[in-house]
Parts: C-alpha cells; sequence; structure tokens
C-alpha cells in the first residue's frame, strides 16, 4: 500500500481551500475523525462504539468526533479535539490528508468528516463514559461488502476476527466509511455497486446551499 498514492486521491475532494463551503450555513457543525493507518500492507480505518449510557445513539458504531465547540479553531480541530477526548489520540499523531464534503443528519446537523493517517502503533484508551469500544476494520471491507440490494441503503455487519463480536455499521458512519474507501481504493469491486462519488459530492454541496441565508437585497 502505497502511502503517498492514496493521500493524492483525496486531494481532489478536499474542501478545506473551499473556505465558504461551512461559513454561511445556518445549522448546528460536527466533526468526526476518519483514521487510517497501513497494518501487514493494507488500509485499515478505527471505529468506536459508543457508549451504553449515553442518552443519544447509544450503542451506536461511530467514528471519533462529536459537536463543534465555540472555542473550536475550525472542524478540523473538532474532529481532533473530540478524538483526544474519546479514544486518548493526540492530535499530534494525526496528520490530516482531506476534509470532505459535509453531511447534512436527518435532525439537521452539519457533519464533516476529516481524513488523516495515526501511527499503526497507536493504541486507543477509551473513555468509558463515551466509548464501550474500540476496533480496527481493514478499508477494503466495505467495498466488498456492497450489493445491489444495499446501494440505497449502506449497512455492514462487522465481526471482529480476535474477540468474535458482530458490529453493526449503517447510517451516515457507514456511509461515510465507505466513501473513504471508494476514494482510498481508487477501485472498484468486480460485481459490486459503488457510488459515483464526484456526482455524490456534488449533491451535498447542492443541499448544502439550500441551507445558506438568502441575501439581503
Amino acid at each position: 500500500m502505497d502511502v503517498k498514492e492514496t493521500m493524492a486521491a483525496f486531494e481532489p475532494f478536499d474542501v478545506r481551500k473551499q473556505a465558504d463551503i461551512l461559513g454561511e450555513a445556518e445549522l448546528p457543525q460536527a466533526s468526526v475523525l476518519v483514521p487510517l493507518f497501513v497494518r501487514s500492507g493494507k488500509l485499515h480505518t478505527l471505529m468506536t462504539q459508543r457508549s451504553e449510557q449515553l442518552r443519544v445513539s447509544a450503542g451506536e458504531v461511530c467514528f471519533p468526533g462529536g459537536k463543534r465547540d465555540s472555542s473550536d479553531q475550525d472542524v478540523v480541530h473538532t474532529a481532533l479535539r473530540e478524538a483526544h477526548e474519546e479514544i486518548g489520540l493526540p492530535p499530534g499523531d494525526v496528520h490530516v490528508i482531506c476534509t470532505l464534503q459535509p453531511f447534512i443528519t436527518k435532525n439537521s446537523l452539519l457533519v464533516t468528516p476529516v481524513v488523516g493517517f495515526i501511527p499503526e502503533s497507536f493504541l486507543a484508551i477509551p473513555n468509558t463514559a463515551e466509548v464501550s469500544a474500540v476496533f480496527t476494520v481493514p478499508l477494503d471491507f466495505f467495498i466488498k461488502s456492497v450489493t445491489a440490494a444495499k446501494a440505497t441503503s449502506l449497512s455492514f455487519d462487522f465481526v471482529e476476527p480476535r474477540t468474535e463480536v458482530r458490529y453493526h455499521i449503517w447510517g451516515l458512519t457507514a456511509m461515510v466509511a465507505f466513501i473513504v474507501a471508494t476514494i482510498a481504493l481508487t477501485s472498484k469491486a468486480e460485481g459490486h455497486v459503488t457510488f459515483d462519488i464526484e456526482d455524490l459530492m456534488c449533491r451535498l454541496r447542492q443541499r448544502l446551499q439550500q441551507t445558506r441565508t438568502p441575501s439581503k437585497l
């Protein structure tokens, strides 16, 4: 796995240079960090399972992340701060390579995925008040698992090899994982359905523009 090639694959989708993309959106904001690393020559990502004690989305699988604080400099700062708070990942250990087009959730929350490389040797220290489990998934799993039946409603069931624990990955988390996998691997698995990423990003931007406050004459 060539890390430089992977980084280059994300360049066309990096919205960090589009300074106005979030500025006028009248929506509360959040960020998630999609941590990538290479293990045994394959790209992997790290995911978490939320604590059953949480009031919102208890027990669901997600990427580290959360709502933006007023003190956060930008969406990248939010993602790195939340990852540090949730799993003990030092912000300095993350090499951010891309900020993807934000998503609007059904609860009208603007969520921005931040993609970055972390050391393969990183050992998570979960904040048990928020995180019940941390696990890793080979990135190609998200492409190989997609079939025509899942094309409009992505969800995955991943069994962790060591513990044999089954994790259900669905919703926005499943969509982000699949998009990152498609971009990073730059190839479509034969016989499986994938999205037109460029078209999807264009539609997300159009939807974002619809949330903006009209200019006053």
